[in-house]
């Protein structure tokens, strides 16, 4: 499986590109997950999830957490939630949907972005919905297993976009 992640996210992404990750980059044993950071291409920056060690919602050992993902290769780790522009508008990224779950109930509520009627950008659905109200989950378990382009995402945003074949290239 993380080979074919691996060649995935390389095919789409190209040296010179920037990818933000929006959270859950590495589950299970970080030695074991960590490494495989350094074989991605682009430059990496973590906008991190709950599962991510280095998320300020664990309290403790955030710091050390964000050092080690620093270290695997990622150039920088974002909290929280984040202003972005894709296309020429501004939307939201976290790794949290306004609402919605991979479970059945809503978790780490207070975690969630307040829904003002912007555009968001998020993870945390996993495989439950691709675009959901204004929320576009930008998980590669929706997304044939690859970074979103943001030609795609820009498509997706412009009054009547709709879902098109995948950009192959960010």
């Amino acid at each position: 499986m993380n080979a074919a992640l691996i060649d995935r996210w390389n095919e789409t992404v190209a040296a010179d590109d920037e990818v933000l990750v929006l959270g859950d980059f590495a589950m299970g044993r970080l030695v074991h997950t960590l490494p495989l950071v350094a074989l991605l291409h682009g430059r990496k920056v973590l906008l991190a999830g709950n599962h991510d060690r280095c998320w300020f919602g664990h309290h403790r050992g955030v710091e050390a957490g964000t050092a080690r993902y620093l270290a695997a290769g990622f150039d920088e780790i974002w909290q929280g939630v984040v202003d972005l522009e894709v296309g020429g508008r501004t939307v939201l990224a976290c790794h949290f949907p306004y609402r919605g779950d991979s479970h059945d109930d809503d978790r780490y509520v207070a975690y969630r972005p307040a829904d003002k009627g912007a555009w968001l950008l998020h993870g945390h659905v996993h495989d439950r919905w691709r675009v959901q109200d204004r929320m576009i989950n930008v998980g590669v378990d929706v997304w044939d297993c690859r970074p979103v382009a943001e030609a795609d995402l820009e498509e997706l945003l412009n009054p009547g976009g709709t879902e098109r074949p995948l950009t192959r290239r960010l």
